[in-house]
C-alpha cells in the first residue's frame, strides 16, 4: 500500500447474483482492483436481489461455492457470505454498514453494473449509501459515459443468462467460466432446464 494513502484501506465491494460467476465478472473485478488501486475486492453473492425478486436463482450455497472456486489463489479477491447469512432481500446499505464495522477506516468503493443505474435512486436508503461508499459503474458495452460515477469499462460479451441458456441446450461453456466453476455446474447438474 502506498504512503500517500496514509494507511487507509481501499476496499471494493462487488455484489450480485453470480448465477453463475463467469469470466466477465472476474475480468471486471481484476480491472477494478488495478484501476482503483484497491487493496481488496470482496465479491458478495446475494440471497434475493430486491430488483430481481421475480427470479429464482440457484441455491445460495452452490453460488457461494462457485464464487469461492473461481477466486481461489487470487490474493486480492475474496468472497463474503454476509448477505447469505443475513437472509432476505439483499440491500446494499446493510452490506456497506457491515463492512464499515469490520473496516471502519476503509474507503469503500461499491461496484454496480451499468444496468442498475436507471433505478439507483429507488435503492433502499440511497442517501445514506451514497454517503458511506463511492459508486463505481461496471460497463461491458461501448457507449457514452453513463452518469456522475467513475466507470470501469471493458468490452466483455459474456452473460450469466447466456451461460444458463447454453447449458440448458447442451452447449459448451468452456472458456466462459473458470474450469472449477464449470465442474461445479456439471456436478450439481445446474441449468439443465431453461432457467426462469
Amino acid at each position: 500500500m502506498s504512503d500517500d494513502r496514509a494507511g487507509r484501506l481501499r476496499l471494493g465491494l462487488y455484489g450480485g447474483t453470480f448465477d453463475p460467476v463467469h469470466l466477465g465478472h472476474l475480468i471486471l473485478a481484476r480491472t477494478a482492483v488495478e484501476t482503483l488501486g484497491l487493496d481488496r475486492l470482496v465479491l458478495i453473492p446475494n440471497v434475493i436481489s430486491p430488483h430481481k425478486q421475480q427470479t429464482s436463482p440457484t441455491p445460495p450455497e452452490v453460488r457461494l461455492a462457485m464464487l469461492r472456486a473461481a477466486v481461489e489463489g487470487e490474493p486480492l479477491l475474496e468472497v463474503s457470505d454476509v448477505e447469505l447469512q443475513r437472509g432476505g432481500p439483499s440491500f446494499a446499505i446493510d452490506t456497506v454498514e457491515h463492512f464499515r464495522v469490520t473496516a471502519p477506516d476503509a474507503e469503500i468503493f461499491y461496484l454496480i453494473g451499468a444496468d442498475n443505474l436507471p433505478a439507483l435512486d429507488t435503492w433502499h436508503r440511497i442517501g445514506e449509501l451514497r454517503a458511506q461508499a463511492r459508486f463505481v459503474v461496471l460497463t461491458r458495452e461501448a457507449g457514452p459515459r453513463l452518469g456522475e460515477f467513475p466507470e470501469i469499462d471493458r468490452r466483455i460479451d459474456i452473460s450469466a443468462t447466456d451461460i444458463r441458456a447454453r447449458v440448458a441446450k447442451g452447449r459448451s461453456i468452456r472458456y466462459l467460466v473458470p474450469e472449477t466453476v464449470r465442474s461445479l455446474i456439471e456436478r450439481h447438474r445446474l441449468y439443465r432446464e431453461p432457467h426462469h
